[in-house]
């Protein structure tokens, strides 16, 4: 045998061996998973559903994975984070509403002990489990002892947590700023160090910006458990407050969209829902753009609009920034190839005029006119009174947002655009208010790169997804005995090598707002008292032919349906008031 042919039998000797190793250990090694949301966004807000904001960290995840168009959310922050946590519909986890006590157990405004979070389902399963970013899903926000902490993330299975208890803040001083189970000021926090005077008029790219500060630890996350127990395969939870109100970006960010919407909401419209279907995930004969309602459209406040546009879709350009930083480092760390990555929004676009009613406008100071709060200040206010060097904080009519001293919404017209081509928005159970992108990525585990999905799915769906995909069982029980209600997702698992699911029917609830989702039929209704309203989603997906009169037996089956999960479910009464005794404690 020559010296030649030998060194090729060894390599391929070795090659062989090699592969075979790697085969075995893939075999028994479970994928990690990362869930990824962000917070009030309409369902064409990325570059890959079809906008103009620059997302190309998400549009590749997209383009060799696989892209949903029907997937839904339950139409509001807390209850979809409830849902998404539990695998369950939110009054089940005992969060039909927000976070009060409505005196009714759907609607405690708090985790019940009859569900499991994913972070305690994948425990037997050799899981450890980090969130990074909202909490939102407890009403102890302010906790009088360690014991009020019992539904915090380190009580409800996660082994480490950075991010906020509380639902909404500043971007620049966000409230309830917590690491693991302690308040943390993000001006004195040695672990994390920023500037303490956000917003100035200089170059603000080293100040504390709280979507940076998610993505950051959620890559510091990573790292930290390669090191230390890369052994063991993680579940990271990433909960992003971009773009919920108030609108606050680094100016950089802003920078890069300066004239970007003068062409104005209808051609900006008109591009995206071009787009969609360019893209493939709309068909023109089954949508049409649902109507601005031309009351909406103020044009003496235009430029002031088309800036909260530009800073909103700064917010999400910066979002994506940090997921590509997050990517980078599971490539860093060995764990892309074997990462499933899911990327959702927890409602749709968010209509609220937060900091927007008032018709007066207040200008910036000079100088500051309060007294500068110390670094260790912790914030307890959603809406902080203001600034740390002292400025107030601002709302009202052409208070041009960005900075730390403004807190304004984007408005109702904006939430138009985002949610193109839909009816509705946040809160409400139209396809506007609880359509979602979602995006599937994982390399060792999907065949399909860079198809799309038309498949119905929820995000009850992504806790018996991480069940399947981790190998592993959903408790029948938990919390020291207690029974734990069946989880109601389906695992989109098969969806990944282009098998079917099989469901029954897709149910929402929220402030009275009602739908029913079975195949192509969609039954929704506004308001408790509000009549059924009858389309069919394959031909109709923007709901502007209502066919309840024409079709009166099918919507009284599907009636019917609703009717008996609700009685199930713990959602009646149909949005009941909080106890008299708790409002005047409010």
């Amino acid at each position: 045998m020559n010296i030649a042919s030998h060194c090729h039998r060894v390599i391929l000797i070795a090659l062989i061996t090699c592969v075979g190793s790697l085969l075995c250990a893939d075999e028994n090694q479970k994928p990690n998973i990362l869930y990824i949301m962000s917070d009030d966004m309409g369902f064409s807000d990325l570059g890959c559903y079809g906008s103009e904001i620059d997302t190309p960290n998400l549009n590749r995840l997209a383009e060799r994975g696989l892209r949903f168009t029907q997937f839904y959310n339950t139409g509001r922050c807390c209850p979809t984070r409830a849902s998404l946590l539990t695998g369950l519909y939110p009054h089940q986890a005992g969060i039909g509403h927000m976070m009060q006590d409505r005196g009714h157990d759907g609607y405690r405004g708090e985790l019940n002990r009859n569900c499991v979070t994913i972070a305690e389902a994948l425990k037997s399963a050799g899981y450890r489990s980090y969130l990074s970013g909202k909490w939102h899903v407890t009403s102890k926000v302010q906790p009088e002892s360690s014991a009020d902490k019992f539904n915090w993330p380190l009580q409800r299975g996660f082994d480490r947590f950075y991010g906020t208890i509380h639902g909404a803040g500043s971007f620049w001083d966000p409230n309830s700023l917590t690491r693991d189970n302690e308040f943390v000021s993000p001006f004195s926090d040695p672990l994390y160090p920023r500037d303490s005077d956000p917003g100035d008029d200089q170059d603000d790219s080293d100040d504390f910006y709280y979507t940076d500060a998610i993505s950051d630890h959620a890559v510091g996350f990573i790292h930290d458990h390669h090191q230390n127990v890369g052994d063991q395969p993680f579940f990271l939870y990433v909960s992003y407050t971009a773009a919920h109100w108030p609108m606050h970006a680094r100016k950089a960010d802003i920078a890069k969209y300066i004239g970007k919407y003068d062409a104005g909401y209808e051609a900006i419209r008109k591009a995206r829902f071009e787009k969609m279907i360019r893209l493939g995930l709309l068909n023109r004969n089954s949508v049409t753009p649902w109507p601005i309602p031309q009351d909406w459209i103020n044009d003496n406040h235009w430029e002031w609009d088309k800036r909260c546009m530009e800073v909103y879709a700064a917010m999400i350009d910066n979002m994506d920034q940090g997921i590509g930083r997050i990517v980078t480092a599971l490539k860093d760390t060995g764990q892309f190839e074997n990462t499933l990555i899911c990327f959702f929004q927890d409602n749709g676009g968010c209509a609220e005029n937060y900091g927007r009613q008032s018709k007066s406008t207040t200008l910036r100071q000079d100088a500051p006119t309060l007294a500068p709060l110390p670094k260790e200040h912790l914030q307890v206010h959603m809406q902080p009174k203001q600034t740390r060097d002292g400025y107030p904080v601002r709302t009202g009519a052409m208070v041009m947002p960005g900075p730390s001293d403004t807190y304004i919404a984007y408005g109702r017209v904006w939430a138009t655009v985002s949610n193109t081509p839909f009816r509705e928005y946040k809160h409400f159970c139209h396809e506007g208010g609880i359509s979602s992108p979602l995006i599937m990525h994982w390399p060792g585990g999907l065949s399909r790169a860079g198809e799309i999905e038309h498949t119905p799915a929820h995000l009850i769906d992504l806790m018996a997804t991480a069940v399947d995909v981790a190998q592993t069982s959903y408790p029948d029980t938990y919390h020291d005995g207690r029974p734990i209600k069946p989880a109601e997702g389906v695992s989109l698992q098969p969806l990944l090598s282009g098998e079917p699911i099989q469901r029954d029917a897709i149910y929402w609830e929220h402030e009275g707002n009602r739908a029913i989702r079975m195949g192509d039929w969609k039954l929704v209704a506004k308001k408790a008292n509000g009549p059924w309203e009858l389309y069919n989603i394959a031909k109709d997906r923007s709901e502007q032919n209502d066919l309840a009169d024409q079709m009166p037996e099918r919507a009284k089956e599907m009636a019917d349906r609703w009717q008996q999960y609700a009685q199930r479910a713990n959602v009646l009464p149909l949005n009941p008031k909080k106890p008299s005794g708790q409002r005047k404690k409010q």
